[in-house]
Formats: structure tokens, sequence, C-alpha cells
């Protein structure tokens, strides 16, 4: 869904907000296809799967995009009321569904990170940030909701002298639909991160691993992401913090 309209040619550069998973590496790529001038910006916030931005780090130098990672944890304390960034709480596992999911909102996160990706665009010239909430996140997740984005691409059309568009294809858009998207653009899915523990492999519990697999699933395509098998899988230490092994084999779900 795009929210107004496209760069004029006097300025084709975007800055994508990308986290390393599947849904900001197919935006990522689908504004390369564009032709567009496009900036990759990623955000430290202390989150317990820093793993992503290691991610997202190595497909920025493969694909020789300009990438920055901003280190916002000076913030931490104020949004660590959240499974995603207080270790000490236990990751709940299964679907997405509000009844169990809700320890994993992060207070106000996507309206901080779009406002320093506004910032950024605003700053390098460019009339464009690419933001890859999606349809999926909606029962859950106030901040990936129309109604929020719709909001916020109004706001940043009137924050600074230069408006900014706030461009999200995917607004309404499954996982399913966005994993098809790039699996037709020929992209490799294991360069992603999807989980929500930054252990080795991926722990495919976690609501964000079990939509992931069933994205694939419904693709009817093999996930290349390793994963922990039931027999493999360690558990959480005594403080709450779950060990990364020294050695594990790898498992590969999918179809």
């Amino acid at each position: 869904m795009t929210l107004s309209a496209s760069p004029t040619a006097a300025s084709r550069a975007t800055v994508v907000i990308y986290s390393g998973g599947m849904d900001s590496y197919t935006l990522l790529h689908r504004a390369l296809r564009e032709g567009l001038e496009v900036h990759a910006l990623s955000f430290d916030y202390g989150q317990r799967h820093a793993r992503e931005l290691e991610v997202a780090a190595r497909v920025c130098r493969e694909l020789g995009v300009p990438h920055q990672v901003v280190d916002i944890r000076a913030i931490h304390a104020l949004i660590d009321n959240s499974a995603l960034t207080d270790a000490s709480r236990e990751m709940p596992d299964g679907d997405y569904a509000a009844e169990n999911l809700t320890a994993t909102v992060v207070p106000n996160r996507n309206m901080i990170l779009l406002s320093l990706a506004i910032a950024k665009a605003v700053n390098i010239g460019a009339s464009r940030v690419d933001y890859g909430a999606h349809g999926g996140d909606h029962v859950l997740y106030p901040d990936c909701r129309p109604e929020f984005v719709e909001a916020m691409n109004a706001v940043a059309g009137i924050a600074n002298f230069e408006p900014v568009e706030i461009h999200a294809p995917y607004l309404r858009a499954s996982k399913a639909e966005i994993l098809a998207d790039g699996l037709a653009m020929g992209l490799d899915y294991a360069e992603t991160w999807t989980c929500y523990l930054g252990e080795r492999l991926a722990c495919g519990r976690c609501g964000s691993c079990r939509e992931r697999l069933a994205a694939f699933a419904a693709n009817g395509v093999v996930d290349p992401l390793g994963y922990y098998s039931d027999s493999q899988r360690p558990a959480p230490a005594a403080d709450g913090q779950r060990p990364d092994p020294a050695a594990s084999g790898v498992a590969r779900r999918g179809a």
C-alpha cells in the first residue's frame, strides 16, 4: 500500500527501516528493484534478538547498500516492559494471539523508529521511508495497523519543510503473500532472522517463528533457516536467560 505519490525524478532516494527479518528483507529488495537509491536503517534498542542486526549488516555489505545501525539503547529503560527487551521474562510460545503474545509489545516502538527514519530521510534529501508493517501484525500490534500508518504518514507530510512519504506496500498483505513476492524475486530467506530469541538456531516455538513457518508451508517451500529440534532445544537458564549452546545440529522446517 502506497499512502502518497511516488518519489519525483529529482528525489529517488528512500530510507528502508531494515530489521533483518523477512518482511524488511523483502521490502529492501523491492525498493532496489524500483531503481531507488536505498539507505538501510536499523536500530539497536536492546532487543533480545539483536542477532537480526548482524544479519542485516551482512546483507547490506553483500548488496553494497549504505547501512546505518542506530544505537538507541539509552532509552531501554523506557521500553523494557516487554519480553522482547527484558531477558528475565519468559518468551511466550504459540501462534500470534492477544492472549499469549501481548507480552511481546514494545511500548511505542514503531512510532520511535519511524520518527528517526523520517529525520534521516529529511537529512539526506530522501522523499520516502519504507516500512514493512503487514496485515498479520494487525491483531496484536497497534503500531502496525493501517490507522497508525496513515496517521504517521500525515504527520510526516507536515513535520518538516520537506514532506516525507511513508511507503508501506505490505500493509494489508499476509506473511505468506510477502514471502510469495520475495520468492518471485528469487530471494534467499536464509539471509534473514525471525526468531524472537537471539540464539544460534531459531526456536521454532515463538509466535514469530510459527508465523514464518506457516508462510513457508503456505507457499509449499522448505524454510532454509536452521531450527532447534525438540531434543536439541536448550532449557532456559535459572536467571531467565536462554543460553547459546556451543554446539548443536541443524533442523530445517518447512512445508
